[in-house]
């Protein structure tokens, strides 16, 4: 997108990293009102009302020589809600010691260990578990899920998000003291119960001691070198007695898609490994084979389109997931945990199947010695969960810039302190 005059309420969305309804939202509430665009009389945006906000400028500001920065120390991680391990990756591959991980699914945990032997890796239930021996750690990360909490009042207590797995991130994050904390999540956290979900995270994070960098910001992965558009939400707190500015990691230009994800190229050096993968049953198989690279239900046969979609097919919305060819020069759509579901097919663009697990792999930028443990289905679930290891690479880097500036601010403090002695 290059910059212009005027923005459609759903480009401005695109680069505030906001939902439409959001702003459609702060439009009758007097927040950021629309204007009549003069050619089209279309509800826009002008340029000079969205340029007040920093993703505007971060979102044309893009980079190629890339975030990579040197660790002036070994910066230690812990991580909850670890999953198959692409945020711990990425945060290695940044330079980051991960000192332990947290999780409760087994079968992830067999994968964490099967890779990464020399790994701390904390299995279980991360409501029995104590960290407060991890109280020098400098970072702590968790994607934890999006759970509804009882908002009382306007300032949100610790308390009050008892039983929630968000409580148990925010009590290891009090426990521990670091001095960044970063919290992943879906995008549908910003609109969650209008707001009040993200509302009281944050008036938790301030309670326990935490600034939280606003606006919270939504990461597009297909930014940061993963060919697939997948978004996460990143919050990031800062502990309260450090002066230091933390910026999301800058987007690159060039957007990767899926023939670069499975053929040799700049993003792998080999074609995609051999693997196991699921199947489509026959009558699936029959519809899909009718569908374009590219395409979707809408370009079956009007009858098939009733057949296939039933009930769906009288909805409104467009179900662009569904009984959807992916195409060789186009990024993926979002991966979910099982690659034959009816909402959200995602079909091979040369062979009527589902991607097998190595593709599923490579579409999230694991690389192809991390191994999963598991049933085929539990492997699928475990790399469709994962935070693309490419952008948990990026969000690494912003994190080491972040301790690079702290650690410095430290030793200036020091040597003033020796220099008044």
């Amino acid at each position: 997108m290059v910059i212009k005059e005027y923005y459609s309420v759903s480009e401005a969305a695109e680069i505030l990293g906001k939902n439409p309804e959001t702003l459609r939202r702060w439009d009758n509430d007097g927040k950021l009102e629309a204007v009549r665009e003069p050619m089209s009389n279309y509800r826009v945006y002008k340029k000079e009302q969205l340029e007040i906000f920093p993703e505007f400028k971060s979102y044309f500001d893009k980079v190629d020589e890339g975030n990579f920065v040197e660790p002036l120390q070994d910066f230690s991680v812990l991580e909850l809600f670890a999953g198959a391990g692409g945020l711990a990756i990425g945060m290695e591959q940044a330079g980051l010691k991960c000192r332990a991980l947290n999780e409760i699914d087994k079968w992830a945990c067999q994968t964490l260990l099967k890779n990464r032997p020399n790994w701390n890796v904390l299995e279980g239930d991360i409501r029995e578990m104590d960290f407060s021996e991890f109280n020098n750690i400098d970072v702590v990360t968790g994607g934890f899920p999006c759970q509804a909490f009882s908002y009382a009042g306007k300032k949100l207590g610790l308390e009050d998000a008892r039983g929630t797995l968000f409580y148990e991130f925010a009590r290891v994050v009090k426990e521990t003291k670091p001095k960044i904390c970063i919290g992943e999540n879906v995008r549908g956290l910003l609109s969650h119960d209008k707001g009040k979900t993200l509302e009281g995270m944050i008036s938790i994070l301030d309670e326990i001691g935490y600034n939280v960098v606003t606006p919270v910001r939504v990461l597009k992965a297909i930014n940061y070198k993963v060919p697939q558009k997948r978004e996460r939400l990143i919050l990031v707190g800062i502990r309260k007695d450090i002066d230091v500015e933390y910026q999301y990691p800058k987007p690159y230009s060039e957007i990767y898609n899926l023939k670069d994800a499975l053929k040799k190229g700049k993003l792998f050096n080999t074609n995609v490994p051999k693997s196991k993968g699921a199947k489509y049953p026959q009558h699936k198989k029959e519809v899909l084979d009718l569908v374009p690279p590219k395409g979707y239900w809408r370009d079956l046969p009007l009858d098939i389109q009733k057949e296939y979609m039933q009930k769906s097919f009288f909805l409104g919305g467009g179900k662009t997931g569904m009984a959807r060819r992916i195409g060789w020069d186009e990024p993926c759509l979002t991966l979910t945990c099982s690659p034959a579901q009816k909402q959200t097919e995602r079909c091979h663009p040369d062979e009527t199947r589902p991607f097998t697990v190595r593709e599923y792999a490579r579409i999230q930028t694991f690389p192809d010695d991390w191994k999963f443990e598991g049933s085929v289905s539990q492997q699928y679930k475990q790399i469709g969960n994962a935070v693309p290891v490419n952008l948990a690479k990026e969000i690494g880097y912003s994190i080491v810039r972040f301790l690079n500036s702290v650690h410095l601010a430290e030793k200036t403090k020091i040597s003033e302190k020796v220099e008044a002695i």
